[in-house]
């Protein structure tokens, strides 16, 4: 499958299928130094284990409540754990070890899941990249694990290659100016700036998304 094909709506599945994917891949590491660098990013991967668990739980609060809003953030507060690292409002207890992390994500993700099985499609919550609907942040919830998943197993020296369906499914909500022919991983990571994809510049810097809902 291309990533330009119609592959069909992102669900809350896709979410829990993202998630157990990552899970299983970082499991092998758990006794693993997770103090060290995620892939090209700046932060750990503890650290960006945290950010992942962070935005599963900011995408379902802010698509989830009763009265979202399509023009602001739910105003949590937020701290990092040194200057260099991400502003989290979800962390996990450091005593609790890289599989308590996990746990922290997974349930993260069984919220987010959650959310957007039983929010209206109408709803609308707010997001840097454009107001979007309960598909358009399950969307966001698989990238993030995805491209998150990448960067700590490659700091923890792990392979990790998800199903074609599922990025070809959400780079299809999210990415309209997805490269044609290429394979949904390749393409998915070269949009992220996290790879190469042959003929093409490597994307370097800012990068963004598209969570406006799409046309039907």
């Amino acid at each position: 499958m291309s990533a330009t094909q119609d592959p069909g709506p992102v669900t809350g599945d896709d979410v829990l299928e993202a998630v157990a994917l990552t899970l299983a891949a970082l499991r092998p590491a758990r006794d693993a130094d997770w103090d060290v660098l995620a892939g090209s990013l700046e932060w750990t991967c503890w650290e960006t284990g945290e950010h992942l668990a962070d935005d599963l739980f900011g995408y379902a609060a802010q698509i989830g409540s009763p009265h979202p809003m399509a023009d602001a953030y739910v105003p949590f507060g937020g701290q990092r754990r040194r200057p260099e690292g991400p502003v989290n409002t979800i962390t996990a207890d450091k005593s609790a070890g890289p599989a308590g992390l996990l746990q922290v994500i997974e349930a993260c993700g069984g919220l987010l899941a959650a959310v957007a099985r039983v929010t209206p499609g109408s709803a609308r919550g707010e997001h840097v990249f454009g107001a979007s609907d309960p598909e358009g942040f399950a969307a966001m919830g698989v990238i993030e694990t995805l491209v998150h998943a990448h960067d700590m197993t490659s700091g923890l020296g792990l392979d990790f290659v998800p199903p074609a369906d599922l990025c070809a499914r959400t780079l299809h909500r999210l990415f309209p100016d997805a490269p044609e022919g290429a394979e949904p991983w390749a393409a998915l990571l070269w949009l992220t700036g996290r790879g190469e994809l042959p003929g093409r510049e490597r994307v370097v810097g800012k990068w963004r998304w598209y969570g406006a809902p799409r046309a039907t």
